[in-house]
């Protein structure tokens, strides 16, 4: 009788092993590529093509370029049902850049950070 994989999977490895191919697998899944992070939202190109108005070819193009300007990215996030958001990351902690989509009512210059941030 054929078995189950989960049941294969649990009787050969260690629950140590498994541990560490979940954290792994979770850090794959936070870094991938335009393309993938479509094919998990479920779109194909060309439904996403058409929700942002371009041509099939030229989000083809997008998906593999290594750069990518960030409205455009965020544009691609947007029509995936996600949000973009643009973090720098410095030693004594990191900030959310939010020059990017909607601006706030409060002047960027009248804002400070809280004194942990202070990084100049």
């Amino acid at each position: 009788m054929a078995k189950n994989f989960d049941t294969l999977v649990k009787r050969t490895t260690s629950k140590a092993t498994r541990d560490k191919a979940a954290v792994r697998t979770k850090e794959l899944l936070a870094e991938l590529p335009v393309a993938e992070l479509r094919q998990l939202a479920g779109k194909s190109q060309r439904e996403l093509a058409k929700i942002l108005g371009i041509k099939q070819p030229s989000l083809s193009k997008l998906e593999n370029q290594s750069d990518i300007q960030v409205s455009t990215l965020q544009k691609i996030v947007e029509a995936l049902g996600g949000k973009l958001d643009v973090v720098a990351r410095f030693p004594k902690g990191s900030v959310k850049i939010g020059q990017f989509g909607n601006r706030s009512q409060t002047s960027p210059r009248s804002r400070s950070a809280p004194p942990e941030m202070q990084l100049f």
